[in-house]
């Protein structure tokens, strides 16, 4: 009995030992950095509505706060403004080249004292090389370069999860501005 009971009592400690010693070590070691399953390039173009320009515009003033209007963007960094849009998206940086989808969904200013804006939008896309949604969301500094994450997707990017860096490639006062939109995919289905 006392034989059995010291066998035991080495049984477990060893067992103790060794699942201690492996989540030490499971501490020591780093994950390898995940690569990219796959990775794309698109430009989006948004012209906003000024009150001057409905045939071409893209995008609208929706909501604004009461000393805005909803043609121009209010003063205090755009403070208060929700703009919708329906952008073209391309492969290239034209604005004329041939639409490969569109870019559908909202920004809106959400500071004050800060020029920044948070995003929710997604790409449906229409062209031969891709079929169906890639959605996007997150707070846009509107640095030079910025990520935002990439939520989810249908059709060929179903469940599709990752990190879109937006730069700003053209800006036209308040009326025009392109994206480069570099998506990084790390969940593919």
């Amino acid at each position: 009995m006392g034989a059995t009971r010291v066998t035991e009592t080495l049984v477990l400690s060893l067992l103790l030992l060794l699942s201690g010693s492996s989540a030490t070590q499971r501490r020591k070691t780093r994950a390898a950095p995940r690569m990219p399953c796959k990775q794309m390039v698109f430009y989006f173009h948004d012209i906003l509505y000024n009150g001057e320009n409905a045939k071409n515009a893209t995008s609208a003033i929706v909501g604004a706060p009461a000393w805005g209007n909803r043609t121009i963007l209010a003063g205090q960094n755009h403070f208060g403004n929700v703009v919708v849009f329906d952008d073209p998206i391309t492969l290239d940086n034209n604005l004329l080249s041939i639409p490969v989808g569109r870019a559908q969904g909202f920004y809106l200013y959400d500071r004050k004292d800060y020029f920044t804006a948070w995003l929710g939008f997604s790409f449906f896309f229409n062209s031969t090389l891709h079929r169906g949604s890639i959605t996007f969301a997150g707070a846009d500094p509107l640095n030079k370069t910025r990520d935002i994450s990439v939520i989810g997707g249908t059709g060929d990017f179903f469940m599709a999860r990752g990190i879109a860096t937006l730069m700003t490639d053209a800006v036209e006062g308040d009326v025009y501005f392109r994206l480069q939109v570099y998506i990084k995919l790390f969940e593919c289905w």
